[in-house]
């Protein structure tokens, strides 16, 4: 095989959409002793990295799962120094990810987040509208539950009759109309389940748990992960898996 074949069938092979289940940064923290906050940053400064190692991978869809509906639920201090670290993070990357041909998306609700971190958000989007590389998506107050929830009230609320509701018109209706179904779910810190992340939209996904702490999942995890799911037969309850090379 010639190495330009090879490069495009390496390339046939790697998830389209990978969601990060980001966790760990509190445990990381702790375990050096320091603050929880500690982990919180050390945990965006790998995200940057993270994202970057994807890009040259031309990964097309990233999904990270930032803030949950259930997390409004932790300490007040630890919501605010987060939420805090969150904003600076965007004012900071927003013209990074212009420069790499990165947009920025949004799912979740924007209601209940502090006016900055709403203001940064909002323009980190129309800044990064017309980008055609990478689609970063941020699950800023997201919940799966929340989504379907949200999407049936749409779908009443626009009048459509039982008989046209199916999984097609079902799918526009959520946060996520824009984005394809998700290929590869990565959770880090040891953790085995999905935390009410994407619910539909990883029906057929592949998962990967690792371990490893949010913060040190660096370049190198990131290509274990590629590497195992590469080998993965995704059938999508068919009998003729797409078998690797």
């Amino acid at each position: 095989m010639s190495t330009a074949a090879r490069a495009t069938d390496e390339s046939a092979r790697l998830p389209g959409h990978i969601a990060f289940i980001m966790d760990g940064n509190g445990r990381w923290a702790e375990k050096r002793g320091l603050a929880r906050l500690e982990g919180h940053k050390a945990g965006l400064e790998n995200t940057r990295a993270v994202v970057r190692h994807l890009s040259r991978h031309q990964i097309k869809f990233v999904t990270l799962y930032s803030f949950s509906t259930e997390n409004w639920n932790r300490p007040r201090d630890e919501i605010d120094g987060l939420l805090g670290m969150l904003e600076r993070s965007l004012r900071k990357d927003y013209k990074e990810l212009k420069e790499a041909n990165v947009r920025l998306h949004h799912i979740g609700r924007l209601e209940k987040l502090p006016r900055g971190l709403k203001l940064a958000i909002k323009k980190g989007l129309r800044e990064t509208r017309d980008n055609s590389g990478m689609t970063l998506t941020l699950a800023f107050d997201y919940g799966g539950r929340m989504e379907i929830v949200d999407a049936v009230r749409r779908i009443v609320a626009d009048g459509h009759p039982p008989r046209e509701i199916d999984e097609a018109l079902f799918s526009r209706y959520l946060y996520t109309t824009e984005l394809p179904d998700v290929d590869l779910v990565i959770r880090t810190s040891g953790e085995y389940r999905i935390s009410n992340f994407l619910l539909w939209q990883s029906a057929y996904s592949e998962y990967y748990f690792t371990d490893v702490l949010w913060p040190d999942f660096n370049e190198t995890e990131v290509d274990k992960a590629l590497a195992v799911y590469s080998q993965r037969l995704r059938r999508f309850g068919g009998l003729s898996p797409n078998k690797p090379c």
